[in-house]
Protein backbone atom coordinates (compact mmCIF):
# COMPACT_ATOMS: atom_id res chain seq x y z
CA UNK A 1 0.00 0.00 0.00
CA UNK A 2 0.94 3.49 -0.73
CA UNK A 3 2.28 4.99 3.04
CA UNK A 4 -0.14 7.45 4.42
CA UNK A 5 1.53 11.05 5.15
CA UNK A 6 0.76 12.19 8.24
CA UNK A 7 1.12 15.49 10.50
CA UNK A 8 1.31 16.01 14.08
CA UNK A 9 -0.10 19.76 15.67
CA UNK A 10 0.80 19.91 19.15
CA UNK A 11 4.89 19.50 20.25
CA UNK A 12 3.56 19.15 24.10
CA UNK A 13 4.83 16.03 26.42
CA UNK A 14 3.32 13.08 24.72
CA UNK A 15 3.68 13.87 21.17
CA UNK A 16 7.69 12.07 21.48
CA UNK A 17 6.00 8.72 21.70
CA UNK A 18 3.66 9.52 18.28
CA UNK A 19 6.72 10.32 16.75
CA UNK A 20 8.26 7.56 17.73
CA UNK A 21 5.97 5.17 16.75
CA UNK A 22 4.59 6.16 13.80
CA UNK A 23 8.17 6.47 11.97
CA UNK A 24 8.28 2.67 13.21
CA UNK A 25 4.88 1.92 11.28
CA UNK A 26 4.82 0.34 7.94
CA UNK A 27 2.01 2.57 6.34
CA UNK A 28 2.72 5.51 8.21
CA UNK A 29 5.30 8.72 7.29
CA UNK A 30 5.59 11.62 9.50
CA UNK A 31 6.01 14.58 6.92
CA UNK A 32 5.57 17.57 9.62
CA UNK A 33 5.05 18.65 13.12
CA UNK A 34 3.81 22.11 14.06
CA UNK A 35 3.39 24.30 17.73
CA UNK A 36 2.19 27.11 18.51
CA UNK A 37 5.76 27.43 19.97
CA UNK A 38 7.86 27.23 16.65
CA UNK A 39 10.91 26.52 18.21
CA UNK A 40 9.66 23.07 20.32
CA UNK A 41 8.19 22.19 16.54
CA UNK A 42 12.03 22.53 15.82
CA UNK A 43 13.41 20.59 18.46
CA UNK A 44 10.85 17.86 18.34
CA UNK A 45 12.03 17.57 14.26
CA UNK A 46 15.00 17.12 14.97
CA UNK A 47 14.85 15.14 17.81
CA UNK A 48 12.64 12.48 15.70
CA UNK A 49 14.01 13.31 12.34
CA UNK A 50 10.62 14.79 11.48
CA UNK A 51 11.47 16.57 7.96
CA UNK A 52 9.21 19.53 8.17
CA UNK A 53 8.81 21.90 11.39
CA UNK A 54 6.22 24.11 11.31
CA UNK A 55 3.58 26.83 12.04
CA UNK A 56 -0.10 25.25 12.24
CA UNK A 57 -1.42 27.03 8.95
CA UNK A 58 1.49 25.81 6.97
CA UNK A 59 0.91 21.90 7.79
CA UNK A 60 -3.04 21.90 7.32
CA UNK A 61 -2.34 23.50 3.73
CA UNK A 62 0.03 20.87 2.76
CA UNK A 63 -1.51 18.62 0.26
CA UNK A 64 0.14 15.85 1.06
CA UNK A 65 -0.62 15.12 4.70
CA UNK A 66 -3.74 12.88 4.85
CA UNK A 67 -4.35 12.65 8.57
CA UNK A 68 -3.79 15.08 10.94
CA UNK A 69 -2.30 13.93 14.46
CA UNK A 70 -4.04 16.27 17.20
CA UNK A 71 -1.90 16.56 20.17
CA UNK A 72 -2.96 19.65 21.72
CA UNK A 73 -4.38 20.62 25.17
CA UNK A 74 -8.20 19.20 25.49
CA UNK A 75 -9.48 22.91 25.30
CA UNK A 76 -7.99 23.17 21.75
CA UNK A 77 -9.05 19.33 20.25
CA UNK A 78 -12.05 20.33 18.54
CA UNK A 79 -10.88 23.67 17.10
CA UNK A 80 -7.70 22.33 15.82
CA UNK A 81 -9.91 19.33 14.39
CA UNK A 82 -12.45 21.06 12.83
CA UNK A 83 -9.92 23.36 11.18
CA UNK A 84 -7.78 19.95 10.04
CA UNK A 85 -11.82 18.78 8.25
CA UNK A 86 -11.68 22.29 6.62
CA UNK A 87 -8.32 21.37 5.11
CA UNK A 88 -9.60 18.37 3.44
CA UNK A 89 -7.67 16.06 6.25
CA UNK A 90 -8.74 12.89 8.27
CA UNK A 91 -8.00 13.51 11.79
CA UNK A 92 -7.14 11.07 14.80
CA UNK A 93 -6.99 13.24 18.31
CA UNK A 94 -5.79 12.55 21.49
CA UNK A 95 -8.86 12.05 24.18
CA UNK A 96 -10.95 13.30 24.87
CA UNK A 97 -12.37 14.10 21.30
CA UNK A 98 -13.23 17.55 22.46
CA UNK A 99 -14.32 18.86 25.70
CA UNK A 100 -18.43 19.33 25.20
CA UNK A 101 -20.23 16.66 23.76
CA UNK A 102 -21.89 19.46 21.67
CA UNK A 103 -18.35 20.34 20.20
CA UNK A 104 -17.76 16.64 19.55
CA UNK A 105 -21.00 16.41 17.43
CA UNK A 106 -19.96 18.84 15.31
CA UNK A 107 -16.60 16.88 14.57
CA UNK A 108 -18.25 14.14 13.71
CA UNK A 109 -20.89 15.42 11.85
CA UNK A 110 -18.61 17.72 9.62
CA UNK A 111 -16.02 14.91 9.21
CA UNK A 112 -19.29 12.91 7.39
CA UNK A 113 -20.12 15.72 4.94
CA UNK A 114 -16.46 15.72 4.30
CA UNK A 115 -16.37 11.79 3.83
CA UNK A 116 -13.38 12.01 6.35
CA UNK A 117 -12.63 9.67 9.19
CA UNK A 118 -12.20 10.66 12.57
CA UNK A 119 -10.00 8.82 14.87
CA UNK A 120 -9.51 8.74 18.78
CA UNK A 121 -7.42 7.65 21.39
CA UNK A 122 -6.93 5.92 23.44
CA UNK A 123 -6.31 3.05 21.36
CA UNK A 124 -4.68 0.70 24.61
CA UNK A 125 -7.26 -1.32 23.95
CA UNK A 126 -5.88 -2.66 20.73
CA UNK A 127 -2.81 -3.62 22.52
CA UNK A 128 -2.02 -7.44 24.00
CA UNK A 129 -3.61 -7.22 27.17
CA UNK A 130 -6.76 -6.03 26.44
CA UNK A 131 -7.34 -8.06 23.20
CA UNK A 132 -6.41 -11.11 25.39
CA UNK A 133 -9.12 -10.08 27.86
CA UNK A 134 -11.44 -9.82 24.68
CA UNK A 135 -9.97 -13.15 23.39
CA UNK A 136 -11.02 -15.02 26.61
CA UNK A 137 -14.64 -13.64 26.42
CA UNK A 138 -14.77 -13.74 22.77
CA UNK A 139 -14.19 -17.84 23.63
CA UNK A 140 -16.33 -18.04 26.64
CA UNK A 141 -13.66 -18.49 29.07
CA UNK A 142 -15.70 -16.56 32.30
CA UNK A 143 -19.48 -17.88 30.54
CA UNK A 144 -21.77 -14.83 30.39
CA UNK A 145 -20.59 -11.43 30.96
CA UNK A 146 -22.83 -9.79 33.84
CA UNK A 147 -20.83 -7.60 35.50
CA UNK A 148 -16.96 -5.65 36.07
CA UNK A 149 -15.44 -3.20 38.38
CA UNK A 150 -12.81 -0.65 37.33
CA UNK A 151 -10.72 1.71 39.77
CA UNK A 152 -8.12 4.75 38.90
CA UNK A 153 -6.87 5.61 42.47
CA UNK A 154 -4.46 8.42 42.17
CA UNK A 155 -3.50 11.44 44.38
CA UNK A 156 -3.19 13.55 41.14
CA UNK A 157 -0.79 15.16 38.94
CA UNK A 158 0.76 17.86 40.65
CA UNK A 159 3.47 16.46 42.05
CA UNK A 160 5.39 15.03 39.09
CA UNK A 161 3.32 17.08 35.80
CA UNK A 162 5.90 20.12 34.65
CA UNK A 163 2.23 21.83 33.92
CA UNK A 164 -0.29 20.07 35.65
CA UNK A 165 -3.06 23.00 36.19
CA UNK A 166 -5.05 22.06 32.99
CA UNK A 167 -6.14 18.74 34.90
CA UNK A 168 -8.24 20.64 37.41
CA UNK A 169 -9.73 23.54 34.77
CA UNK A 170 -12.76 22.71 32.73
CA UNK A 171 -12.64 19.70 30.33
CA UNK A 172 -9.82 17.93 33.29
CA UNK A 173 -10.71 16.00 36.20
CA UNK A 174 -9.80 12.18 36.98
CA UNK A 175 -12.86 10.98 34.88
CA UNK A 176 -11.98 13.09 31.98
CA UNK A 177 -8.23 12.90 32.03
CA UNK A 178 -8.36 8.28 33.26
CA UNK A 179 -12.14 7.50 32.10
CA UNK A 180 -11.23 7.46 28.43
CA UNK A 181 -8.89 4.78 29.03
CA UNK A 182 -11.58 2.45 31.61
CA UNK A 183 -14.31 3.17 29.43
CA UNK A 184 -13.36 2.26 26.34
CA UNK A 185 -11.26 -1.30 27.43
CA UNK A 186 -15.30 -2.01 28.97
CA UNK A 187 -17.11 -1.20 25.68
CA UNK A 188 -14.12 -3.09 23.74
CA UNK A 189 -15.18 -5.66 26.08
CA UNK A 190 -18.76 -5.59 26.75
CA UNK A 191 -20.12 -3.14 24.27
CA UNK A 192 -22.19 -0.10 24.03
CA UNK A 193 -23.50 1.51 27.13
CA UNK A 194 -27.23 2.57 27.86
CA UNK A 195 -27.68 4.23 30.68
CA UNK A 196 -25.49 5.68 33.65
CA UNK A 197 -25.54 7.56 37.09
CA UNK A 198 -22.97 9.39 39.42
CA UNK A 199 -21.50 10.73 42.49
CA UNK A 200 -19.66 13.12 42.25
CA UNK A 201 -17.05 15.82 44.90
CA UNK A 202 -14.56 18.18 44.74
CA UNK A 203 -12.36 17.14 47.66
CA UNK A 204 -10.06 20.23 47.90
CA UNK A 205 -10.53 23.49 46.76
CA UNK A 206 -7.42 24.12 46.09
CA UNK A 207 -4.21 22.01 44.80
CA UNK A 208 -0.27 22.75 45.65
CA UNK A 209 2.00 22.49 42.63
CA UNK A 210 5.11 20.86 43.86
CA UNK A 211 6.81 19.75 40.61
CA UNK A 212 9.17 21.60 38.92
CA UNK A 213 9.19 24.28 37.31
CA UNK A 214 5.87 25.95 38.85
CA UNK A 215 6.89 24.45 42.22
CA UNK A 216 4.38 26.46 45.17
CA UNK A 217 1.89 27.29 42.56
CA UNK A 218 -1.89 26.72 43.54
CA UNK A 219 -4.51 25.81 41.34
CA UNK A 220 -7.90 26.27 41.77
CA UNK A 221 -10.03 23.55 40.98
CA UNK A 222 -12.60 23.48 38.93
CA UNK A 223 -13.49 20.34 38.02
CA UNK A 224 -14.69 17.26 40.39
CA UNK A 225 -11.64 14.90 41.21
CA UNK A 226 -13.38 12.19 43.08
CA UNK A 227 -15.83 10.50 40.81
CA UNK A 228 -17.81 7.59 40.73
CA UNK A 229 -20.36 6.22 37.66
CA UNK A 230 -22.50 2.81 37.83
CA UNK A 231 -22.65 1.59 34.15
CA UNK A 232 -25.93 -0.09 32.70
CA UNK A 233 -24.70 -2.06 29.34
CA UNK A 234 -26.91 -2.70 26.52
CA UNK A 235 -25.69 -6.27 26.76
CA UNK A 236 -27.24 -6.46 30.69
CA UNK A 237 -23.81 -6.08 32.39
CA UNK A 238 -23.73 -3.64 35.25
CA UNK A 239 -19.97 -1.73 36.26
CA UNK A 240 -18.91 0.34 38.80
CA UNK A 241 -16.31 2.50 38.35
CA UNK A 242 -13.95 5.19 40.48
CA UNK A 243 -11.62 7.94 39.09
CA UNK A 244 -10.18 9.68 41.82
CA UNK A 245 -7.59 12.22 42.05
CA UNK A 246 -7.48 12.17 45.59
CA UNK A 247 -6.42 9.01 46.69
CA UNK A 248 -3.65 9.79 49.06
CA UNK A 249 -2.32 7.18 50.94
CA UNK A 250 -2.39 4.52 48.10
CA UNK A 251 -4.63 2.08 47.34
CA UNK A 252 -5.11 -1.51 46.41
CA UNK A 253 -8.15 -1.95 44.05
CA UNK A 254 -7.57 -3.80 41.30
CA UNK A 255 -8.21 -1.71 37.57
CA UNK A 256 -10.87 -3.81 35.91
CA UNK A 257 -11.90 -7.28 36.45
CA UNK A 258 -14.89 -8.83 34.59
CA UNK A 259 -17.49 -11.10 36.22
CA UNK A 260 -18.90 -13.64 34.79
CA UNK A 261 -21.39 -16.65 35.44
CA UNK A 262 -18.43 -18.79 34.67
CA UNK A 263 -15.59 -17.37 35.95
CA UNK A 264 -13.30 -13.65 36.20
CA UNK A 265 -11.04 -11.97 34.27
CA UNK A 266 -8.77 -9.42 35.92
CA UNK A 267 -7.85 -7.04 33.21
CA UNK A 268 -4.41 -5.20 33.13
CA UNK A 269 -3.88 -1.37 33.76
CA UNK A 270 -5.93 0.08 30.46
CA UNK A 271 -3.56 2.84 30.35
CA UNK A 272 -1.15 0.52 29.10
CA UNK A 273 -0.44 -2.57 26.25
CA UNK A 274 0.64 -4.89 28.28
CA UNK A 275 -0.55 -7.65 30.57
CA UNK A 276 -0.82 -9.24 32.97
CA UNK A 277 -4.09 -11.22 32.40
CA UNK A 278 -5.76 -13.39 35.14
CA UNK A 279 -8.24 -15.75 34.83
CA UNK A 280 -10.19 -17.27 37.61
CA UNK A 281 -13.14 -19.87 36.92
CA UNK A 282 -15.68 -20.95 39.36
CA UNK A 283 -14.47 -24.15 39.87
CA UNK A 284 -10.20 -23.23 40.21
CA UNK A 285 -9.37 -22.38 43.62
CA UNK A 286 -6.79 -20.08 42.96
CA UNK A 287 -6.14 -17.15 39.84
CA UNK A 288 -3.96 -18.17 37.06
CA UNK A 289 -1.72 -15.80 34.73
CA UNK A 290 -2.94 -16.55 30.69
CA UNK A 291 0.05 -15.95 28.20
CA UNK A 292 -1.25 -13.04 26.01
CA UNK A 293 -2.14 -13.90 22.65
CA UNK A 294 -1.72 -10.63 20.72
CA UNK A 295 1.52 -8.39 20.56
CA UNK A 296 2.13 -4.49 20.46
CA UNK A 297 2.50 -5.26 24.32
CA UNK A 298 4.74 -2.02 24.43
CA UNK A 299 3.70 1.48 24.50
CA UNK A 300 2.69 1.54 20.87
CA UNK A 301 0.49 5.35 21.05
CA UNK A 302 -0.04 5.70 17.61
CA UNK A 303 -1.87 2.17 17.02
CA UNK A 304 -4.64 3.65 16.20
CA UNK A 305 -3.27 6.10 13.63
CA UNK A 306 -1.73 3.15 11.97
CA UNK A 307 -5.43 1.27 12.06
CA UNK A 308 -7.16 4.23 11.08
CA UNK A 309 -4.50 4.54 7.58
CA UNK A 310 -5.41 1.18 7.16
CA UNK A 311 -8.96 1.68 7.25
CA UNK A 312 -8.45 4.55 4.68
CA UNK A 313 -6.46 2.76 2.45
CA UNK A 314 -8.77 -0.34 2.15
CA UNK A 315 -12.23 0.74 3.01
CA UNK A 316 -12.50 -1.34 6.27
CA UNK A 317 -14.02 -0.10 9.65
CA UNK A 318 -11.10 1.37 11.76
CA UNK A 319 -11.52 0.51 15.66
CA UNK A 320 -10.47 3.75 17.79
CA UNK A 321 -13.25 5.51 15.68
CA UNK A 322 -14.49 8.88 16.42
CA UNK A 323 -17.84 7.18 17.32
CA UNK A 324 -16.66 5.27 19.97
CA UNK A 325 -14.79 8.28 21.40
CA UNK A 326 -18.10 10.06 21.25
CA UNK A 327 -19.93 7.53 23.16
CA UNK A 328 -16.98 7.51 25.31
CA UNK A 329 -17.18 11.24 26.13
CA UNK A 330 -21.53 10.97 26.60
CA UNK A 331 -20.67 8.76 29.44
CA UNK A 332 -18.20 10.96 31.15
CA UNK A 333 -20.51 13.88 30.56
CA UNK A 334 -23.27 11.64 31.77
CA UNK A 335 -22.09 10.63 35.10
CA UNK A 336 -21.24 14.17 36.06
CA UNK A 337 -24.63 15.32 34.81
CA UNK A 338 -26.45 12.44 37.36
CA UNK A 339 -24.28 12.91 40.11
CA UNK A 340 -25.02 16.91 39.81
CA UNK A 341 -29.35 16.13 39.33
CA UNK A 342 -29.47 13.24 41.55
CA UNK A 343 -30.49 10.67 38.67
CA UNK A 344 -29.68 8.44 36.00
CA UNK A 345 -28.67 9.70 32.13
CA UNK A 346 -29.85 7.82 29.61
CA UNK A 347 -27.39 7.69 26.75
CA UNK A 348 -28.46 9.50 23.73
CA UNK A 349 -25.58 7.96 21.75
CA UNK A 350 -24.94 4.25 20.60
CA UNK A 351 -21.27 2.76 18.85
CA UNK A 352 -20.15 -0.60 17.24
CA UNK A 353 -18.09 -3.09 19.86
CA UNK A 354 -14.92 -2.53 18.25
CA UNK A 355 -14.08 -5.59 16.35
CA UNK A 356 -11.06 -7.78 17.73
CA UNK A 357 -7.33 -7.28 16.43
CA UNK A 358 -6.36 -10.91 14.47
CA UNK A 359 -3.41 -12.96 16.15
CA UNK A 360 -0.36 -12.92 15.15
CA UNK A 361 -0.15 -9.71 13.71
CA UNK A 362 3.69 -8.30 13.11
CA UNK A 363 4.39 -5.26 15.47
CA UNK A 364 4.37 -3.08 12.60
CA UNK A 365 1.13 -3.80 10.90
CA UNK A 366 -2.03 -3.93 11.14
CA UNK A 367 -3.48 -4.63 7.66
CA UNK A 368 -7.18 -7.18 8.89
Amino acid sequence: MEKVKVGIIGCGKISGIYMQNCRSYDLLEVKACADLDLERARAKAEEYQIPVACRVEQLLQDPEIEIVINLTVPQAHAGVCLAALDAGKHVYVEKPLAVTVEDARQILDKAKEANRLVGCAPDTFLGGGIQTSRKLIDDGWIGQPLAASAFMMSGGHESWHPDPEFYYLKGGGPMYDMGPYYLTALIHLLGPIRRVTGSAQISFAERRITSRPKYGQVIQVEVPTHVTGILDFASGAAATMITSFDILGGSTLPNIEIYGSEGTISVPNPNTYDGPVRIRRKEAKEWSEVPLTHGYTSNSRGLGVLDMAYAIRSGRAHRASGELAYHVLEAMHGIHEAAREGKHYAMKSDCDQPAPLPMGLPENMLDR
